[in-house]
């Protein structure tokens, strides 16, 4: 019997007056078996879901589980639970599902690591170089998933629901399913994914995902009662909520333990009712990308080498900040699409959303008012404005596809003639798609403007007929903004030159564009 349990039934025993026998017969009806692969483990149902240390959170679980486990980057991830895991090696065959796998020393990394992790579900690798490696030597499975479509496919689970058609992936090696999902010591592709089925909805294709059923599910609040309502702080909710509800068994690490009532009931972001264990978390809370907004100001566009890295992607960026109209909901990727916001008159208003759950972000915050829970889709620290909303992954990602974001502004490796976008994937080197796929899969509501250099290092064109790469979405691009060309997207007649660098022709970018494209009568200049 564990530790918490014995510990309330002395109490029970107490304070009614009654023997223990009398107080264990009571919790016993209190007490249902949860069944975890053919095992059946305590999941106590009385007054106090709180246990003693991490390890006793974790009594009972065994292995070739399959374990969801919250957080997004260094944000809401369950470190203290995952750090006790580690300590059970015989806990092994873990398929792990979260949309990372943390940095090379935090996170589900340690269970990599420690060999207990046989496959990961995520929707990226990014730069975690334990990840990659073991993927990419046939150390572990990879199955990779849009981000949007890993968060919904928790959702789903959680609400009973088998599975659903989403519209990310459409076209794509998703679809297709060419998706690597183990490599062998050499290197060498020797698994790929399912191909998916499709079904035609409204004249638009969508594709079959399966929900994630879990069993147990590692996740991360601010605040949790001893009930186990959780209140989750900023973009910390991430994956933890809709996770938190997927799982038979859901331990939940609480940065606070209160009593119940100290949560008021509409602050309640996840009830009760899902959670089995709570536990306090110890673990330090970690920022993994520090950017904060210097008071040096801008560089003056005209003090850059228009010919250097700076310098172009200056101009891009002040091409870029003229998409965004006044009220307007806008997304942006990593990288250069950060940069736009600053660019943008102040009688602009723009909405900004991060899909790790934040509608309303602001700039990056001031040196020393940083906080670790208010972080973007980048991992970068950032702020909030007045009117500002937080909201769990899957929500964020609920209104991605369903058009509710006006503008989303992507980096690219490859564009095609008629506006397909390759820009997570090169042949050899797979560093997943995140939320990318699902933020092209809309383009009749979302209008996708992308920005990117017109060469690459090599000189080569990078606006192509046909991309080389794996795509990331199917005649999706609305906009090219380049350092030397500005470009439309008709899905069906192709493209057409709108605007030319400062001292730039029409027949200077010819040679650098892989694809016949049309110039506008109205030719200008930026």
């Amino acid at each position: 019997m564990e530790l918490a349990t014995q510990q309330y039934i002395r109490a029970l025993a107490a304070s009614a007056g009654c023997g223990r026998r009398a107080a264990v017969r009571h919790v016993r009806l209190s007490i249902a078996p949860v069944q975890i692969r053919g095992f059946a483990v305590s999941a106590v149902r009385e007054r106090s879901k709180v246990v003693a240390t991490a390890h006793e959170a974790l009594e009972g679980i065994p292995s070739d589980i399959t374990l969801l486990s919250g957080g997004f980057g260094l944000s809401g991830v369950p470190d203290t639970l995952i750090d006790a895991l580690k300590d059970y090696p015989d806990v092994k065959g873990i398929t792990a599902v979260s949309n990372n796998a943390g940095t090379a020393n935090s996170g589900l990394s340690k269970l990599l690591v420690s060999g207990q992790i046989k496959k990961m579900i995520a929707s990226y690798i990014g730069g975690n170089k334990v990840f990659e490696s073991l993927y990419l030597t046939g150390k572990i499975e990879l199955e990779l998933t849009p981000q949007g479509n890993l968060a919904e496919r928790c959702r789903a689970a959680g609400a009973g629901v088998p599975a659903f058609f989403t519209p990310a992936g459409v076209n794509t090696w998703v679809e297709e399913g060419k998706l690597p999902t183990r490599y062998n010591a050499e290197g060498q592709v020797v698994e790929t994914s399912k191909p998916r089925e499709t079904r035609i909805y409204n004249g638009r294709k969508f594709l079959l995902e399966e929900s994630i059923f879990g069993d147990v599910a590692f996740i991360k609040a601010y605040k949790v009662d001893t009930q186990g309502n959780c209140h989750f702080r900023m973009a910390a909710r991430n994956f933890n909520s809709a996770m938190g509800r997927a799982a038979k068994l859901t331990i939940v690490e609480a940065e606070n333990i209160v009593e119940p009532g100290e949560i008021d009931p509409e602050d309640v972001h996840l009830p009760g009712l899902y959670v089995h264990r709570v536990v306090q978390s110890q673990a330090p809370k970690n920022i993994e990308i520090l950017t904060v907004s210097e008071p040096a100001g801008d560089v003056p566009a005209a003090a850059l080498d228009p010919n250097s890295g700076a310098g172009r992607r200056d101009r891009i960026v002040r091409r870029a900040a003229k998409e965004f109209t006044d009220g307007c909901v806008a997304n942006l990727g990593i990288g250069m699409p950060t940069l736009a916001p600053k660019f943008v008159p102040d009688d602009v208003h723009v909405v900004l959303q991060s899909e790790n759950g934040i509608l309303g972000m602001g700039p990056y915050p001031v040196r020393g008012q940083e906080d670790p829970d208010l972080i973007n889709a980048g991992k970068e620290t950032v702020t909030v404005l007045p009117g500002a909303s937080f909201f769990g992954s899957e929500e964020s990602f609920g209104m991605i596809r369903a058009g509710k974001i006006n503008l989303t502004i992507l980096g690219a490796m490859q564009v095609s003639r008629y506006g397909d976008l390759a820009n997570w994937a090169l042949p050899g080197m797979v560093k997943g798609m995140g939320g990318a796929m699902d933020l092209v899969a809309n383009p009749a509501q979302t209008r996708v403007v992308i920005v990117m250099d017109l060469v690459d290092k090599k000189g080569r064109p990078k606006i192509l007929e046909e991309c080389t790469f794996p795509l990331t979405g199917a005649r999706c691009v609305s906009r090219i903004i380049t350092d030397q060309a500005v470009f439309d997207v008709d899905f069906e007649t192709g493209l057409t030159l709108i605007e030319v660098a400062e001292g730039l022709s029409a027949e200077d970018i010819r040679p650098k564009v892989a694809a016949p494209f049309t110039v506008s009568p109205t030719l200008a200049t930026f």
